[in-house]
């Protein structure tokens, strides 16, 4: 498996609305990161604060300057939904969503694949109880 290139595919396929935040992580916000939260309506998130209209993409994605292919960024990165810390999930996840970081040797043991992922992933994921 290939480290993460920041092609954007993930934020770009997921931030029109198919993510949520837990209650949690909104109400921080709205204490803590009046920033995020107004982008919050009804306990959904990306919305735009002024027309009240769920965004067709992530406000938080931003397109990193410079030359060549681009790569994106997340300027909440340390803030970030829930649902986007534990991504990916899956390798099988990772082929649907077209994830640069997938290689052949990844499609050959997907079960290796998994447990790589698994283990790549364990700091973002919460802890499995015994």
């Amino acid at each position: 498996m290939k480290d993460c290139n920041q092609c954007g595919k993930c934020c770009i396929k997921y931030g029109d609305g198919a993510l949520s935040a837990t209650a949690q992580e909104i109400e921080l916000w709205e204490l803590f990161q009046p920033h995020i939260y107004k982008y919050v309506k009804d306990n959904e998130i990306w919305f735009c604060p002024d027309t009240g209209v769920q965004l067709s993409r992530c406000p938080f994605l931003e397109i990193e300057p410079g030359q060549g292919k681009e790569k994106y960024t997340c300027s909440i990165y340390l803030s970030r939904p829930e649902d986007c810390r534990h991504y990916p999930t899956s390798i099988a996840e990772m082929v649907r969503d077209e994830c640069e970081m997938i290689e052949v040797k990844d499609l050959e043991n997907i079960k290796k694949a998994q447990s790589e992922l698994d283990k790549l992933m364990e700091d973002s994921r919460p802890r499995k109880r015994p």
